[in-house]
């Protein structure tokens, strides 16, 4: 019997992106590609209104400096609306240094913290993402950077699969778009499904259900119209809920947080593990404790068995410290906010995507 699966993906408008890309450039601009330095930055936006939190240790801070970031990320995204406008809105910064009892734990590189993040990669797509999230990503990419409306926007893209798990169609697609009052709603609604159509073409059919702004109605947008917190959109980053999740976000944070290196090196392991060892499907869950170097477990599950000889394999050859993980990606000379929108996964200029581990 068949099924179907739902993703789902946000513009760079989204309330919650505007706030993960505020974090991640703020982030970059305190961590400026030095290894000693931390940031872990949490972003508010709502109505005219950004504030920063959180914690860092860096040599460079500059009020003056961070507030100019922020404004400069809200222009970039488009943001000069009346409720929400990048040259009036107010910036307030509550960014404090890092506790010395975190320090004791991530000066010599042991993990960021305690948690577990997972991998994910499958034979669905080119890029081994599963195929709901990637065309949630495709036509949010398509409808925001070519219809004239608004930043604000969501997509969401249910396919159907066989009762062996090939994807056969996609049946139904939502997609809500922020536009001006003095738009016509069906010609909105005709443009975008126009657009959606042209760009899945492939899985499209005369039965494939369209909700193009289902409310009839999509003026008041981004932040003004629904506050935005870093870190809430953790599925759209990762693999739209096609596997676990363990609940820690990337946005604002350096890369001794595991939170965030930890996903990418999961990500790595499970996309050569599938292009190495012939599998349809693979999960990674990596798992670390505050302060400590070594992963507390390491767990490899693909087509459908755990692998235990994977396991001990990548212990044996793979370095899993976060330094480790740094150093193979070249982590601190990352720019944070290349990772920001359309998922964290499935981007071929990322390091984490490199088929290279079983390369002599």
């Amino acid at each position: 019997m068949s099924y179907i699966f739902t993703s789902e993906s946000v513009s760079n408008g989204h309330p919650d992106k505007v706030a993960d890309a505020i974090s991640d450039a703020v982030a970059t601009y305190l961590i400026d590609q030095n290894l000693n330095n931390r940031a872990a930055v949490e972003t508010l936006v709502t109505t005219n209104m950004v504030t920063l939190a959180g914690e860092y240790k860096s040599d460079k801070f500059d009020k003056d400096v961070i507030e100019t970031i922020v404004r400069n990320v809200v222009k970039e995204i488009g943001y000069e609306q009346e409720g929400f406008h990048w040259n009036t809105l107010k910036v307030y910064n509550e960014l404090h240094g890092q506790s010395p009892d975190i320090a004791l734990g991530t000066d010599d590189f042991g993990a960021g913290d305690q948690g577990l993040m997972f991998g994910y990669a499958t034979r669905e797509t080119a890029n081994y993402m599963p195929l709901a999230i990637s065309l949630s990503h495709e036509i949010l990419k398509e409808v925001t950077t070519k219809l004239p409306f608004g930043p604000d926007a969501k997509a969401q893209v249910s396919v159907e699969y066989s009762e062996i798990g090939k994807p056969l169609r996609v049946s139904k697609v939502v997609c809500s778009a922020q536009h001006n009052d003095d738009e016509d709603i069906t010609l909105v609604r005709d443009i975008i499904r126009g657009v959606i159509a042209l760009k899945l073409s492939k899985w499209v059919d005369a039965d494939t259900e369209y909700m193009i702004n289902p409310t009839g109605k999509f003026v008041i947008g981004g932040p003004d119209g629904d506050a935005g917190v870093t870190g809430r959109k953790i599925i759209v980053d990762t693999y739209g809920g096609y596997c676990p999740h363990g609940g820690g976000a990337f946005s604002g944070k350096d890369c001794t947080k595991v939170d965030r290196s930890g996903a990418y090196m999961a990500r790595y392991l499970a996309k050569n593990l599938v292009a190495e060892k012939g599998f349809d499907n693979c999960t990674v869950q990596l798992s670390y404790a505050i302060g400590v170097k070594e992963p507390t477990s390491v767990y490899v599950y693909a087509d459908g068995k755990v692998w235990a000889h994977l396991v001990a394999e990548i212990r044996e050859t793979v370095d899993l410290t976060p330094k480790g993980i740094i150093d193979r990606f070249n982590l601190f000379d990352l720019d944070l906010t290349k990772t920001t929108n359309y998922g964290h996964f499935g981007k071929s200029d990322m390091p984490w995507e490199r088929l290279d581990l079983y390369k002599r």
